[in-house]
């Protein structure tokens, strides 16, 4: 059943994605009377799926979910029909249309995918508002369980103040901002420090293994005593929080672990808090310092309502909810661009993180949330709209780039040059899917 509620995000989130950038470039090319042969979604490599014939364009569905695509007439594109462009040109064909309308067919598809995106935050902002945890209100500091980031130097307790002078105001912001991020400043018990980072911190990180880089601080809630505990006859009860041991304040469970190390094969008197009450309770920590008692993790509203943290909760109107979708969009294209450029940067190891569709399908959640699947839609829409800019030929990046050029020299690239040029740009864009689906089938196999 989860395999069946992830796959059903993961084709209905890309179909909507395909359909809609395609539908970008059909309906400029069709205001500026082109001729569009094709409309699918999906590719037919060989055979359709469906397809039905109305005017002069199929519409179908093709058999391998990698991508769709319009066929526009008299455009040398990934079908290299070199038949048609050999043929002098019709007025009805792209080759033949002025140079503006052709710019504005090409950039209709990555147009419609930022404005879905500006769309879906406004309207998420508008029916689901935004909880989240100011920075300001981590008072004890951070989690830092991970090893790679205490050897870059932070630490559990550490409240991360800013990265490359960008002051953090959500927690939500602080691990991709460090993941990618130069100068980190801290402040340790009153102290203010910046940390830097090292150049290929990130793939330290993805090398390590580790689930997490930085969390929130959480008590130490009891789940349960088992029957081969010591301790199960001390009266602990699920739900009950270890607040102190002896003479020691054990706020958060971190500090209940570094407790147990330091009075390990002891008997303790252990400091609970139940519900409204504070206890006292008996405790044997075994000599390998345990206390053999399963716990865990609260969640947000606990932690709200204990008095650990306190989220703010914003809910907008309509016209509200405009300039704060518009900035969440915003902010997501300048997160996605930093993270293509340290892709790209050697140095850092971001390509090892690269992914392909199983990536994507492994970020839909395993029950169905609308409001995480749209959340997840609107950062695919951004993710297509920008990787679609890149000057590659074959990308709409690289037919707006050639036809720059013709609008600022005047020349048009020669259909011979556009041919080679597609071709290099269609190898190189298998190279990319093959790397990033490589990538993950490794992670598979080996990680």
């Amino acid at each position: 059943m989860e395999f069946v509620i992830k796959i059903s995000q993961f084709l209905l989130s890309l179909s909507l994605l395909i359909v809609l950038h395609e539908l970008g470039h059909f309906i400029p090319a069709k205001l500026f009377k082109t001729r569009v042969e094709k409309f699918y979604l999906f590719f037919d490599v060989k055979f359709s799926l469906f397809k039905k014939k109305i005017g002069d364009t199929v519409y179908g569905i093709g058999w391998l979910p990698l991508g769709g695509y319009v066929k526009i007439s008299g455009m040398i594109d990934e079908s290299m029909d070199t038949e048609q462009m050999a043929k002098d040109p019709e007025p009805w064909e792209f080759r033949s249309k002025p140079a503006w309308q052709r710019l504005i067919i090409m950039l209709g598809g990555v147009t419609v995918n930022f404005l879905l995106a500006i769309l879906i935050y406004i309207g998420m902002s508008y029916f689901y508002g935004d909880t989240f945890l100011p920075n300001d209100n981590i008072k004890d500091g951070l989690l830092v369980e991970s090893t790679v980031a205490n050897k870059a130097g932070l630490h559990t307790g550490d409240k991360i103040i800013a990265v490359d002078g960008d002051t953090i105001e959500k927690f939500s912001d602080i691990p991709e901002k460090v993941l990618f991020g130069h100068e980190v400043e801290i402040e340790r018990d009153g102290v203010a420090s910046t940390v830097q980072m090292p150049t290929d911190f990130l793939s330290q990180f993805m090398d390590a293994k580790e689930k997490g880089l930085v969390s929130l601080r959480q008590p130490f809630v009891v789940v349960q005593v088992p029957d081969t505990s010591a301790n199960k006859a001390s009266g602990l009860k699920k739900g009950d929080i270890i607040v102190g041991m002896n003479e020691y304040s054990t706020k958060y469970a971190d500090q209940v672990i570094t407790v147990l190390a330091k009075l390990k094969g002891q008997d303790i008197t252990a400091k609970i808090k139940r519900e409204e009450d504070v206890l006292t309770v008996p405790l044997t920590i075994s000599d390998e310092g345990k206390l053999g008692i399963v716990y865990g993790a609260a969640t947000p509203q606990t932690l709200e309502a204990l008095g650990y943290y306190e989220f703010e909760v914003k809910d907008y109107s309509f016209l509200e909810s405009v300039p704060v979708g518009l900035t969440k969009a915003k902010d997501k294209v300048v997160s996605y661009w930093d993270q293509l450029a340290a892709i790209f940067s050697p140095s850092t190891g971001a390509y090892k993180g690269v992914g392909g569709f199983k990536a994507i399908y492994d970020i839909f959640p395993s029950t169905w949330s609308w409001e995480v699947f749209w959340s997840i839609t609107a950062f695919l829409s951004i993710m297509l709209g920008v990787l679609n800019l890149l000057p590659i030929p074959a990308l709409d990046g690289g037919h707006v780039m050639f036809l720059l050029y013709e609008m600022i020299s005047g020349r048009k690239p020669g259909d011979k040059f556009m041919e080679y040029a597609q071709m290099v740009g269609f190898f190189l864009l298998i190279a990319l899917v093959l790397f990033a689906n490589g990538n993950d089938i490794y992670k598979a196999l080996f990680q």
